[in-house]
């Protein structure tokens, strides 16, 4: 009898759950949305410009690093990713502000602007500044153009295609530092994403990071070999940006005008060393450069005020595993 009342709980529960998930996956669908400013939707808004971003997020550190160069002030929101706590991204709430699930989202009048390459273009355009992002000159804006596209992270499987652009290597990049912040969120919360994220391989990818742990995923062939791309392409994208610098005559990419394309590459360098490879890949030339990044206000507000905790925390354990001098610290020497 009480077998049968623990198996009848049992189905219940399933069933229950089941329901639980279908009325979910109904109130919380994604889809994707076009780039640029969206003037058919109108958001509920109490400021002029409200961002919606994430402080671990590279697009959402580029749009804060533009905003803060442009002096235009804004309402934060924060929104978590799973690297931070949990997948806020695919809460309901979240869902009416932007239903792909992505950060960063610049809210203009109430009007959302979605992909922070069109973001950055609305942003340059649309607030009221002294300061000018973009070279009036027309072989500059190309030039402008062309390096941040190179920087941008493009497409939904971005790791498939780290020859175009320095953003596509990026994650792969960061999986060591993804790994290392995984220690700090719960199995449950990772198991949303499965339940609720589009593209499912993602929360894959977090649960595998998280199982293997950091001691582990040097040796495990797939993830190393994926770093290992992600560090070689990296390294031909910051040659050819030095190329660029140098042959610009100036401090910036299109010469002595700091512009769009440098608040893009400051994200990349800021990366970089967050996930412990700075001092790797950097030359000399690129410190230089970076400096000069860093040495900017903005840099400041958009980034360094925004380190997460679990960034720095992972950050450290980095550093630990390759003090070990395991299978991590001979991908890092590399």
């Amino acid at each position: 009898m009480v077998g049968v009342v623990a198996s009848g709980l049992v189905i219940a529960m399933a069933v229950g759950f089941s329901a639980w998930c279908a009325r979910e996956r109904s109130l919380r669908r994604t889809h994707p949305m076009a780039g640029g400013a969206h003037t058919e939707i109108q958001l509920p808004h109490t400021a002029e410009f409200e961002l919606y971003h994430n402080d671990f997020s590279l697009c959402s550190k580029k749009i804060r690093m533009c905003l803060a160069e442009l002096g235009a002030p804004y309402l934060a929101h924060h929104v978590d990713l799973i690297e931070t706590g949990g997948y806020e991204t695919l809460s309901r709430r979240f869902l009416a502000v932007n239903p792909a699930g992505l950060v960063p989202v610049l809210v203009h009048n109430g009007h959302p602007v979605y992909e922070s390459h069109e973001i950055l273009a609305y942003a340059a355009e649309h607030a009221a500044s002294a300061a000018s992002l973009t070279p009036v000159d027309a072989a500059a804006r190309a030039v402008m153009q062309q390096w941040i596209d190179r920087s941008s992270l493009i497409g939904d499987e971005p790791m498939k295609a780290l020859e175009a652009t320095a953003g596509n290597c990026v994650p792969g990049l960061t999986v060591p530092l993804f790994t290392a912040m995984m220690r700090d969120i719960p199995v449950h919360r990772i198991v949303e994403g499965l339940l609720f994220h589009r593209l499912k391989m993602r929360p894959m990818g977090f649960l595998a990071f998280k199982l293997l742990g950091l001691s582990r995923i040097g040796a495990f062939g797939p993830v190393r070999r994926l770093i290992v791309s992600s560090r070689a392409e990296m390294v031909r994208h910051l040659a050819a940006l030095e190329g660029q610098i140098e042959q610009s005559g100036g401090a910036w990419i299109t010469g002595s005008e700091f512009t769009l394309a440098d608040v893009s590459w400051a994200v990349i360098f800021e990366r970089l060393q967050e996930a412990c490879w700075a001092e790797a890949l950097l030359t000399p030339g690129l410190q230089a450069y970076w400096s000069r990044l860093r040495a900017r206000p903005s840099y400041n507000e958009a980034m360094t005020a925004h380190r997460h905790p679990f960034v720095s925390a992972g950050a450290d354990r980095i550093r630990e595993e390759i003090a070990r001098r395991g299978d991590l610290a001979a991908v890092y020497a590399l």
